[in-house]
């Protein structure tokens, strides 16, 4: 168990919830449409959790080995900045779970498409690819995107278009529009985790060289931006629920606005790296809620 220990802490399990609720929400909105599988919402689901561990081992390992991660750091101690694991083992381990990311892949292209689908069957390849080198890229190899203030627009696709209208078009094999909207409101509210982990460090960040958005901004923008990102997904939440009103069920999501509009309040009040890291669970599960819900708000009849 005490060898386990540090993987669980290096996969920071936490982050999962926030890594799959694009994938709910297309799940639900495909069940809507009388169009759900279970074995490809199963496969989808472990596909998703793996990538999201390949990302979290994949910036321990290149916070770590830059210095990125220091005495000065607020939050959990990761993993090679602690010592508890070697960079080679966490090398190893990340090239292990690319293994597992491929398995889950195979798995869930053999199970939503038949051979015909050739197209779909290509399409989902490359973007099992381009997951894997953006999961991998953030902080690894010689220009991570991370470092060069381009991680709000990678989580923006991935969390958002690519994990919820992929998933849809996973069970449907055709873009609707009705799952755009929801799209874009889980990934502006992704982006905002990665806007408060990147407040949290601003300080931290600048000292060792890795230039985020947060930095670019300043403290004072930031805030305005992640005010504008939360505040903008729950707008098209709303918008969405007008458009495609079908039945009272549809408005259950406003029950996540009530976190949400007190996260805001307290990011407003924020000053300290502490104040910043302790929202991060808050948002993360918000977003996971309004996803449930949202979804779930469809398919109650």
């Amino acid at each position: 168990m005490n060898k386990i220990k540090p993987w669980l802490s290096a996969m920071r399990l936490r982050t999962l919830p926030l890594s799959v609720s694009g994938i709910i929400l297309g799940g639900c909105f495909a069940y809507y449409n009388g169009r759900f599988n279970i074995w490809v919402f199963s496969f989808a689901i472990l596909t998703t959790i793996s990538l999201q561990i390949l990302s979290n081992l994949a910036n321990d390992y290149g916070d770590g080995v830059r210095g990125t991660d220091n005495d000065e750091r607020v939050g959990p101690m990761r993993a090679i900045q602690s010592g508890i694991i070697s960079p080679g083992k966490m090398m190893d381990g990340i090239k292990l779970n690319i293994i597992v990311v491929i398995i889950c892949t195979v798995a869930l292209i053999w199970n939503a498409f038949n051979p015909g689908n050739i197209l779909y069957i290509l399409l989902f390849i490359m973007l099992a690819g381009l997951s894997i080198y953006a999961a991998l890229n953030y902080t690894m190899g010689n220009s991570p995107y991370g470092y060069r203030a381009l991680g709000d627009v990678f989580v923006f696709v991935f969390f958002g278009l690519v994990s919820t209208l992929g998933s849809y078009l996973l069970f449907v094999h055709s873009i609707d529009h009705v799952v755009i909207l929801p799209a874009i409101s889980v990934g502006l509210l992704s982006v905002g985790v990665l806007n408060l982990n990147n407040m949290r460090d601003i300080e931290s960040d600048t000292n060792a060289g890795k230039i985020t958005l947060a930095i670019k901004l300043g403290k004072k923008r930031a805030k305005r931006y992640h005010f504008a990102l939360i505040i903008g997904a729950m707008f098209v939440t709303v918008l969405f629920s007008l458009l495609y009103y079908v039945e009272p069920y549809n408005f259950l999501y406003l029950i996540a606005f009530i976190p949400l509009l007190i996260h805001v309040i307290r990011i407003k009040r924020a000053k300290l790296p502490q104040d910043f890291d302790s929202q991060l669970k808050v948002l993360a599960l918000s977003t996971f809620l309004m996803a449930i819900l949202l979804g779930v708000g469809y398919i109650l009849y």
